[in-house]
Parts: structure tokens; C-alpha cells; sequence
């Protein structure tokens, strides 16, 4: 039937569109009346019928889409009745489900007898599809927007691919037969890898497809007229699948296929098996492959060992340090892009073009490959799913993304309506100016003008956060040296300095001027590093990696201030990672890492020393905000645990390798913050035993779990079983236990439990609960003491527990306490006194604290405890303290010195504690010398200038770990300390004894 002439509403299309429009219409009317003539004559209802039903609505939208989208015309004249169907299925205003997309393809492809048919069955219903994508795309119904755009394509890229290949696997099965089952039994299929936008489930309109096909194991095929060698059988599989959508037929092509991503590209195997792929991979892998692979996704085949193959493959991808040697292949990579765009002229190029559609990515894919390893968060396909993760992971601001999310969204949405005009692949911009104004209608916005307007922002902002985090790191330095007074040296003349290419006093010359006081040692060190064997055998990339940093670090020392210390201390580390250049790269990139490295390195050979040995520490000084501000307990804990979640539970190394790493990074951000002067020292041993406490808990999980999944759970001294968490006591001692931590300190510890004398756990393979104990005790050992590449966690010293090297390794609490009671030496009671839980299960910690409350608060014979007490220390001394000769004396040993106020401190608690209860809450010195004053047992002055004295010794002793000095004090600047300590010694502890003078 013929429609109204005011059928399709032309009042919201623009002037110069309207006779386009008009002369489309026009051919779909005369397309409508003889689909109707042909219906009539087979006495079937034509289309016209329902299309004059249309509603309003829809008639506006067909305007549009008509209007803009010479694409979605040809296809209604084609098949008119085609728009009936999709709005009856509801595709006009949504994406069908990805379950329904591919049962209807199935039924299509049911009746198909050959590869013709099946051919023309998928390009029929890709077309199908492809309208009402088109339509909803253009007309933007709830919910749909450029997101929802790319899924609806790359859904049903996925679908024509699985159903194409599962057709001709049924299809070829008589002739060839199917592949051999794998070596453990399961089926096997052809593989295929979805690359780029495909993998990243963020198709465009009118996308090539890059695949990559594998297959898991060589055999042969079985069950067919002719058997193949796997090889040829996926290979000729591989090449109908192509066909099956690539190939141009009457009804066009389905997808475009790319399989130029492959080992080798056009030159290598079209499919590979999983072996030959990770030997690839692993031996010959290039950058720009690792960045392909970024997007890699199984899409169609076998997914389960598609995600098999990708998982042996993630160690090529993300590499488990900072590789900020990614940037440099990412800018090789732009700039081969950006000349490939000027000899074409392609700068309206909307994806390749200065800040365009690839520029985003890049940014994107760069924290990807740089960060991947270590923040399992970004590794996904998804761009818009790693853009959304990247504030959190402190990478990007805020801001920054919710600048580029919207940007990028603009860009994607010109490159959809630019192909939507005509089902092509393009992203250039239109020169015609019907398609300009096209264009402008889709983007709802006033005329072309304006949306060159909107376009040249966009791109000016994206190009600014590229530039940011691409630009080479040389322009920013040159650009500071410009701004810098006259007479510096500059970057070319460090670079000629480091190459050798100076005569030595020009070359000393420059030294000087930079402010090094010993040129001619820094020159020599220099020299020997460029001309050493390391140097002259590195590999070409690794080598341009150290010519690139080394002007650059040159120029961070010599702003240093202390630049000959710098530079010595520094260049070991240089060596160290010569190997490893990926670290070379990470301090070419980061300006302000070099220059946090030489203040630190400047200041302590301790923390130059740990960086030289664990350089993956070089990731701290990425991010000063953290790296000088230790975080809490609380913050650690939690760090901790989301480092640990990346790691598969199974995978005991990584988890050991997580631990020693995270160790070593919060030591170094407390060493940092001690160094520039914003902890105090109370402070740093807090955290510093913090570190531990965290680390001790994350332990004690593991190793419980470890154990009760092999053997279940022990059962308890009350007759019940422990639960999942642990029931169990780690009870520090000594530093550990009096939170006074330093830098090297190892860790004194005491395990405790209160299972059952004769009880068994009730788990596969039951133990003695004896036996549970020891071996939780033994592996909790294995896990604080084990080396790996980043060294090992903690030295653990056992020999306080009751009996010492000859007792039990772990103890019930009943049979500690016992001990404590009728075995236990006074050293011992001392010992307890800086005794503290430091992980465990709560219950028996407040037990714990309950029978050293009891022991420590005995009345004592204080004649027989003070001479105790006093034989003890002279003991010490006589080991451990200096001669008294010279200049300085030993901080910690001799008298006067802090283990004179730690004995001091336990002689009150043990002495006093019965009278005075509130001495046995403390385990540290600093917080008993308080309560001794609080409560009156010794004079405030006394106490003050007990605690001065103790800080100061800890102070200088924290010093000299960080600088690699003996822990020893200056006598003239700790004599009043001394005095002071001495005098409260003699007059409670050796009033009666003469063991002659101990006067410093």
C-alpha cells in the first residue's frame, strides 16, 4: 500500500540534507510497493502494511538514519521488510542477548548444505544485525551509547566467528575427522584470539577483526575419510574460517580479517600449537608484541584453553618489575605512526592524527605494560575498564581521566558515525560537505563549524596528557636547563663527559664547575664503569638505555648536595642493574626518581646498599607522597593483603617473593622520612615494628592454612576443634616485644599454643596435635627466614623459648606458664618483661597476658633479685662492652648506656611491679620510665633524664645503621647522659656492691 506523502517527518533535518533524503525515500518507497506488488501476487501480506503503521516515534528516527546513513539505506531498499522485523524483535532499542544473537544464527545455519550457503546465511544476518546497530547507534534509545555500540559488534563478531567455525568443524569432520584428544583426555578445538579492539570487546562499526589462531597439542585427526597432521588440519580449518567471513561474495563480506599479529606475521605458520607459540614468545617477542597482546581474549573455539594459552603467555606481557622500557616502544612506535601520517597527510585522521584515537590507548596501554605485573588490576582488555582503574592505583588524577573518558568517547563516536555513512573503515574526516553536515546531525550538534570547534579541543587536551606521559623525559630536561643560570652544565656535556670524549682536564674542568670536589676520582669512576666488561657487553637496547640515563644522572648528582658522595654511592647501583635495564629505563623516564634517589643515596650508604641489592625498590621513588610518609598499621595490613590477592594461593614462591618485596619497600619509606626529618625516632621504631607485626600475622595465616588443608584442623585443650583462624600465639621478645625496632634488627620470638597433650587433627591425614604445633612453628620459620631473589624477611632468634635450644620449639600456654613458675631464671622474668603478642588468636593473647602479668607481678627477695640482676650485666659487660679507652663508647654495651636502662627498667618491674600493678602493662622501656614517674617509685627527674638518655642512644644508634657506622657515641656529647644513667644505677643496684669505678 502506498504511504502518506507526510509519512517520514523531515522538520529536524537540516536544509542541505533534506534532498538527499527526499531522493532515498524515494528508491525505498519504490523497493516498498514492489515487495508489496510480490507479496499480492504469492497472496502474502507486503510490508507497506505494517511500515504505515510505524509510530511517530520511529518514523522520526527513520528520517535520521535515513539521513545520515547511506549505509542503513541501501540495506532497507534491499530488504524493506527487514526494519518490521527488527523493531518487532525490539532491536531497534536494544542489543539482543548474546545467547539469542548466536541461537539465531545457529537456526540460519541449519539449512546451510555448503560453504556458499553458509556464507550467505552469515552475511545476511551480519547486515541484519548491522542496521539495527546502526539505528540504535544514530537514534540512541535508553541505555545505548558509544560503550554499548562497541559490544553489540564485538558481540556479534564472536558470534559469526563460533558458529562458523563450529559449522565447518561438522562440515570438514567426514572428510578429515576431528582432532586427537589431548594428553589428559579433553577435546580438543581450534583456538582463536581475538587482538586489538576485537580482544578488547570495543569493536567499531566497520572493524577488521585481528585474530590469532593456536591449537594446544600436535597429533593427528581421527575419524575422517583422510587423517591430517593437527598442523595442516588447523591450518585448513583456519583458512575456511577466514573465507567464511572475509571472502567478498554477491551478498559482500561479513568481517574483515587480519592475521598479520601472528608469530611472524605474513611470514610465519597461520596457526600455531601452544608450545611453538611460547617458544616464540619467549625467545624472539618483540615489544610491539607485548603490546598486541595486551588485548588478547579467546573468542571463539576452545575459550578454556585459549585462557590456558594466554595464562603461560602473561609472563611475556606483564613483566613482574616496572618496565618503563615499554614507554620508549610506545613512542618508537607513535613515531613511526606520526611519519606514516605526514607522508600520507593524514592529520585529519581522527585515530592516527595528533591527538586522536590511538593517543588515549597509548596512554592507557602504557601504565599496562609499565605496571601490569605489579597492579594485577590492569590487566584487562578492556580500555574503559583499565582507564577507570587508574586514579585508584594512583597513576593518573582523577581529573585526568575524567577528562579523557569523555574525549575518547567523542572520538569513538565520529569514528562510528563516520563509517556508519557507508559500512567502510575510516577515520578521516569528510572533506564533502553533505557529509559534514551528516556528520554534525548525528552529533546533534549546529553545523560542521561547531564540531570542528568541539574536535580541536578534544584533541589539543588528549595531545596534552600523552605528551605527559609519552614525552621524552631529555626535552624536559633541556627545557629546565634553558630556565637554569648561565655556566651549568649542560646535558651535551655530561653526555660527552660520560662517553670519554673530553681530554681529562676539560673533562675534570666540568667536574669542578658541577661542584664536585674530587674530580678526578669522579672522572675515574666514570671511566672505569664506561670501559668495563659489563658496559662494553651489553646488549644494543640495554646499552642505548645507559647512554640515554647516564647525562641525566649526571646531571641529578651535580645537583645534589653532595655530589662526589652521590655519584659513589649511586654507581654501584648502576651496575647492578646493567642487566636488568629495565630499571636503566625506569630512571631515564623519571626525572624525580634520580633526583630522590641521590638525596637518599647521598645521605645513607645503608639504603644505597639495599637499593643496589633489591633495585625493584626503585619503584618507591616513583611516588614521593608515600615514599616519605611511612604508612599505619592499618595501611599496611591492607596493602599487604591486596599485594598478596594478585598472587594465586598455590603459588608459594611469588607469595614469598610479594613479602620480602613489601618488606623492604615500607622499611625504605621509613628509612626516607627518618632521613628527612619528618619522623621522630619514637616514631620510626613504631613503624618499623609495625612492618613486622603485619608481616608476622600474614605469616601465621599462611602457614596455618598451609597446614590444616593438609591434615585439618588440631583440636583443643577444652575437647573442641580451632576454627580457620589461628589459634595460636607469636609472643615477641626483646626489640620486637619492646617496639623499639631498628633497621637490622632480627626478630626474638616465642610460639605458643593450647591444644590438646594427646589430641590429632581431623583432617585426610591426620597428625598428633604435637606434631601440628611443631611443624606450624617450623614452617612460620621457613616463611620469616627463606632466601629468594629479594633476600629473605626477618634473622628469627628462638633461644628465649622456655629451656632455650633445648626446649620444645613450640609450648602450650599451660606449659610456659608452669616454666615461668618453677624453672624460670630471673635473666628469664627480665626477658618477659619486654614479652608482647605481636600476632594471634585474641583469646589466648589476653591469657598470654594474664600469666605475665602473674609472673612479673611475684613479690621477689629484692636483696637476692638486685644481685642477680647486677651479675647479669656484669656478665654482658664483660662479653660484650668496649675497654673504656678513647674518644667514644659503645651506645649499647657500655655503662651508661641503653641495655643499663633496659635492666634498670626490668629490675623495676620485677622489684616494684607486686605494689605497683601498673608497671606490668608496658613492654617498652620509654612508657615504663613514665609510669615509674606517674606512680611516684622514682623521681620524676630521675625518669626525665632516664628518657632523654635512652632517646638519645637510640637516636645516634639508628644513625650509624643508616650511615654504616659502629653504634658508637661521642664521650663529650653523651657524658650528662651517662652520668645520669649511672648515677640512678649505683644508687638502686650497686649500693652495696664495689666492682669499682664505672665512670665513663
Amino acid at each position: 500500500m502506498a504511504l502518506p506523502d507526510d509519512f517520514l517527518p523531515l522538520d529536524a533535518i537540516p536544509e542541505p540534507l533534506v534532498a538527499p533524503l527526499r531522493h532515498a525515500w524515494e528508491r525505498l518507497e519504490a523497493s516498498l510497493a514492489q515487495a508489496d506488488n510480490l507479496a499480492a501476487m504469492q497472496d502474502q501480506e507486503g510490508p507497506g502494511e505494517t511500515w504505515s503503521a510505524l509510530s511517530a516515534r520511529r518514523r522520526e528516527q527513520l528520517a535520521r538514519v535515513l539521513a545520515v546513513s547511506d549505509f542503513a539505506g541501501e540495506t532497507l531498499i534491499r530488504h524493506p521488510d527487514w526494519l518490521v522485523h527488527l523493531d518487532a524483535a525490539g532491536e531497534l532499542e536494544a542489543a539482543p542477548a548474546a545467547e539469542a544473537l548466536r541461537e539465531s544464527l545457529a537456526e540460519r545455519l541449519e539449512a546451510a548444505e555448503d560453504e556458499a550457503a553458509m556464507q550467505a546465511a552469515i552475511r545476511r544476518f551480519r547486515r541484519a544485525r548491522m542496521l539495527g546497530i546502526v539505528w540504535r547507534d544514530l537514534t540512541r534509545p535508553p541505555g545505548i551509547d558509544m560503550w554499548a555500540t562497541a559490544a553489540a559488534v564485538t558481540q556479534l563478531a564472536e558470534a559469526c566467528l563460533e558458529l562458523a567455525l563450529g559449522w565447518l568443524e561438522a562440515h570438514l569432520a567426514p572428510r578429515w575427522g576431528r582432532p586427537a584428544a589431548r594428553a589428559d583426555g579433553s577435546e580438543q578445538r581450534l583456538v582463536v584470539l581475538g587482538m586489538g579492539k576485537l580482544g578488547a570487546g570495543e569493536l567499531n562499526l566497520s572493524s577488521d577483526i585481528d585474530l590469532i589462531f593456536a591449537f594446544p597439542e600436535k597429533g593427528d585427526t581421527e575419524g575422517g575419510r583422510k587423517s591430517l597432521e593437527h598442523q595442516e588440519y588447523f591450518t585448513k580449518l583456519g583458512q575456511k574460517l577466514i573465507s567464511a567471513l572475509d571472502a567478498v561474495t554477491a551478498d559482500g563480506f561479513a568481517f574483515r580479517v587480519d592475521m598479520r599479529l601472528r608469530p611472524l606475521g605474513d611470514g610465519g605458520p597461520l596457526v600455531g600449537s601452544f608450545a611453538s607459540l611460547a617458544g616464540y614468545y619467549q625467545d624472539q617477542g618483540r615489544e610491539w608484541e607485548r603490546y598486541a597482546m595486551l588485548k588478547a581474549r579467546p573468542v571463539a573455539g576452545d575459550l578454556g584453553a585459549g585462557a590456558e594459552l594466554l595464562a603461560s603467555l602473561r609472563p611475556f606481557v606483564y613483566r613482574k618489575y616496572l618496565d618503563f622500557g615499554a614507554i620508549e616502544s610506545l613512542r618508537e612506535l607513535k613515531a613511526m605512526i606520526n611519519r606514516e601520517v605526514r607522508r600520507r597527510g593524514m592529520q585529519s585522521n581522527i585515530k592516527l592524527g595528533p591527538g586522536g584515537i590511538r593517543e588515549v590507548e597509548f596512554v592507557v596501554q602504557a601504565f599496562q605494560l609499565i605496571r601490569g605485573g605489579r597492579d594485577t588490576e590492569l590487566q584487562v582488555t578492556s580500555l574503559s575498564t583499565a582507564l577507570e582503574r587508574l586514579p585508584a592505583l594512583g597513576l593518573l588524577p582523577e581529573e585526568v581521566v575524567d577528562e579523557l573518558t569523555p574525549d575518547y568517547v567523542l572520538l569513538r563516536d565520529i569514528e562510528h558515525i563516520l563509517q556508519a555513512l557507508e559500512d567502510r573503515q575510516t577515520q578521516s574526516l569528510p572533506v564533502e560537505e553533505l557529509d559534514r553536515e551528516r556528520v554534525a546531525l548525528a552529533l546533534d550538534m549546529e553545523d560542521w563549524p561547531a564540531v570542528m570547534a568541539r574536535l580541536d579541543e578534544v584533541r589539543a587536551r588528549v595531545r596534552r596528557h600523552f605528551d605527559a606521559v609519552i614525552a621524552e623525559p631529555e626535552e624536559e630536561a633541556e627545557e629546565a636547563a634553558a630556565a637554569a643560570e648561565a655556566g651549568e652544565v649542560d646535558l651535551d656535556e655530561w653526555r660527552a663527559l660520560w662517553r670519554d670524549e673530553l681530554p681529562e682536564v676539560e673533562a675534570e674542568s666540568r667536574l669542578e664547575e658541577a661542584g664536585f670536589g674530587d674530580a678526578a676520582a669522579g672522572r675515574r669512576r666514570l671511566r672505569a664503569l664506561r670501559h668495563s666488561r659489563q658496559v662494553q657487553t651489553m646488549q644494543r637496547i640495554g646499552f642505548e638505555r645507559l647512554e640515554a640515563l647516564m647525562p641525566l644522572l649526571l646531571d641529578a648528582a651535580a645537583a645534589s648536595e653532595a655530589p662526589d658522595t652521590a655519584l659513589e654511592r649511586v654507581l654501584p647501583l648502576v651496575e647492578a642493574v646493567l642487566r636488568r635495564t629495565a630499571y636503566l629505563a625506569l630512571l631515564r623516564e623519571n626525572p624525580d626518581a634520580l633526583e630522590h634517589l641521590m638525596r637518599l643515596c647521598s645521605a645513607s650508604p645503608w639504603i644505597a646498599e639495599q637499593l643496589a641489592r633489591h633495585p625493584i625498590l626503585l619503584d618507591e621513588l616513583l611516588t614521593p607522597d608515600t615514599l616519605y610518609t611511612p604508612a599505619d598499621k592499618t595501611r599496611l595490613a591492607d596493602e599487604l593483603r591486596q599485594a598478596l590477592g594478585r598472587i594465586p594461593e598455590d603459588d608459594e614462591e611469588a607469595q614469598l617473593e610479594a613479602l620480602r618485596v613489601f618488606k623492604h619497600a615500607q622499611v625504605l619509606h621509613v628509612a626516607a622520612s627518618d632521613i628527612a626529618g619528618t619522623r621522630h625516632l619514637m616514631k620510626v621504631s613504631d613503624y618499623l615494628t609495625h612492618i613486622a607485626e603485619v608481616i608476622l600475622e600474614t605469616v601465621l595465616a599462611m602457614a596455618w592454612k598451609h597446614l590444616t588443608r593438609k591434615h585439618g584442623l588440631p583440636e583443643r585443650r577444652d575437647g573442641g576443634r580451632c576454627g580457620q583462624a589461628p589459634e595460636f600465639l607469636i609472643v615477641g621478645y626483646g626489640k620486637l616485644g619492646g617496639i623499639e625496632l631498628g633497621y637490622g634488627s632480627d626478630l626474638d620470638l616465642v610460639f605458643l599454643h593450647d591444644g590438646a597433650g594427646q589430641g590429632s587433627t581431623d583432617g585426610a591425614r591426620p597428625i598428633d596435635n604435637a606434631v601440628f604445633f611443631t611443624r606450624l612453628g617450623q614452617r612460620i620459620i621457613h616463611l620469616l627466614t627463606a632466601v629468594t631473589p629479594a633476600g629473605s624477611l626477618y634473622e628469627v632468634d628462638m633461644r628465649l623459648r622456655p629451656s632455650g635450644n633445648a626446649g620444645l620449639l613450640v609450648s602450650t600456654l599451660e606449659a610456659f606458664a608452669d616454666y615461668q613458675r618453677r624453672e624460670a631464671w630471673t635473666w628469664e622474668h627480665q626477658a618477659l618483661v619486654r614479652a608482647r603478642v605481636v600476632a594471634g588468636h585474641e583469646a589466648l593473647a589476653e591469657r598470654f597476658t594474664a600469666v605475665r602479668r602473674e609472673i612479673l607481678g611475684r613479690q621477689r627477695d629484692l636483696g637476692a633479685l638486685r644481685e642477680e640482676v647486677v651479675a647479669m650485666r656484669h656478665k654482658m659487660r664483660d662479653h660484650l662492652a668496649g675497654n673504656g679507652e678513647g674518644d667514644d663508647f659503645d651506645l649499647k654495651h657500655d655503662p651508661g648506656g641503653m641495655v643499663d636502662i633496659e635492666f634498670l627498667c626490668q629490675f623495676a618491674v620485677l622489684s616494684m611491679g607486686h605494689e605497683t600493678p601498673e608497671l606490668l602493662t608496658y613492654s617498652d622501656n620509654m612508657r615504663i620510665l613514665e609510669t615509674l614517674e606517674a606512680s611516684g617509685r622514682l623521681p620524676a627527674d630521675d625518669c626525665r633524664r632516664l628518657r632523654e638518655a635512652y632517646l638519645a642512644c637510640r637516636t645516634a644508634a639508628h644513625r650509624s645503621a643508616l650511615t654504616r657506622d659502629p653504634a658508637r657515641g661521642r664521650n663529650d656529647d653523651f657524658r650528662a647522659h651517662r652520668q645520669a644513667v649511672i648515677e640512678v644505677w649505683e644508687r638502686l643496684l650497686e649500693a652495696r656492691n664495689d666492682r669499682g669505678n664505672t665512670t665513663p
